[in-house]
């Protein structure tokens, strides 16, 4: 038998260990949590806040007043309404854009063979190095020359298509069964019908994972918004909400109340569609 004092000092069994990496894990998830929903509870809480409360040193967590005018404020300096249909219209436009084009992209880098396939794939994927900023001026110019400026479609076309959504959706139909094309092809079907009747029902996840991508870079684009829209009728919520900044003094309240209100719609989205995201980037290839 083992004396009370070899007992104590035994080695820690692998539940133990199990115990304390758990234990760390949990408590290491927690903290990046809470360094995450962090600004978006600031956010919330100065949009309550008045404006020399908001401007106080040291800050102030809770508000001392809540002030519920700031969100009725934000409909009186803008048309808040016009601004969020607006932003709504183009995210729309651009994703259900994005999910075609890029899908038949990515179908014809995965599934077609034709000469210098992957030669053209590697060129293509080189504008992904190339900054967006660069494009600006020329995109700019296309859209002055079609009399574009100022109405919806300068907003959606130049952000029809996405080099990252065609990989994407390439390195997902990389994954599924050559034997399906096969199979389809035995049945008597085209390239297109297997396109759409096999492939395209498989890639559901990785099609929602775009369409979430792609809603969440729209909803909050500023720059080009703001160079193609100047008419305060015509713009998105970010250059709205942009244009409450002054030169002397910025009323914080009433823009991060208006940035509440800009949220909401994108974070139902994610939190509704989050699970079939995870899958989208888990058999896509992309996972770490």
């Amino acid at each position: 038998m083992r004396s009370p004092a070899d007992r104590s000092t035994r080695k820690p069994g692998p539940k133990t260990k199990a115990v304390a990496v758990s234990a760390v894990s949990h408590t290491v998830l927690a903290a990046g949590a809470v360094l995450m929903v962090f600004p978006f509870l600031w956010q919330a809480l100065t949009s309550f806040k008045t404006y020399g409360e908001s401007i106080l040193v040291p800050p102030t967590i809770l508000p001392e007043t809540w002030d519920f005018a700031n969100y009725a404020e934000v409909f009186e300096v803008l048309p808040f309404g016009q601004m969020f249909v607006n932003t709504v219209l183009m995210t729309l436009g651009r994703t259900v854009a994005q999910l075609v084009f890029c899908a038949l992209a990515a179908y014809a880098f995965a599934r077609l063979r034709f000469p210098g396939r992957d030669f053209f794939f590697i060129l293509f994927l080189s504008v992904l190095m190339v900054p967006s900023e660069l494009f600006l001026l020329p995109q700019f110019q296309i859209m002055a020359s079609l009399g574009w400026l100022n109405t919806l479609q300068a907003l959606i076309v130049p952000g029809m298509f996405n080099a990252f959504g065609t990989f994407l959706l390439r390195q997902y139909f990389l994954t599924l069964p050559v034997e399906l094309d096969e199979a389809a092809e035995l049945d008597g079907c085209n390239p297109w019908r297997s396109f759409w009747h096999v492939t395209l029902p498989l890639a559901g996840p990785a099609l929602v994972t775009l369409a979430v991508l792609a809603v969440l870079y729209s909803w909050n684009d500023l720059m080009w918004p703001l160079i193609v829209n100047t008419r305060q009728e015509m713009m998105t919520l970010t250059v709205g909400l942009a244009t409450l900044q002054g030169d002397q003094i910025t009323d914080y309240p009433v823009i991060m109340a208006g940035s509440v209100l800009a949220t909401i719609p994108i974070l139902l989205v994610f939190i509704l569609l989050q699970r079939r995201v995870i899958e989208g980037i888990a058999f896509s290839g992309l996972k770490g």
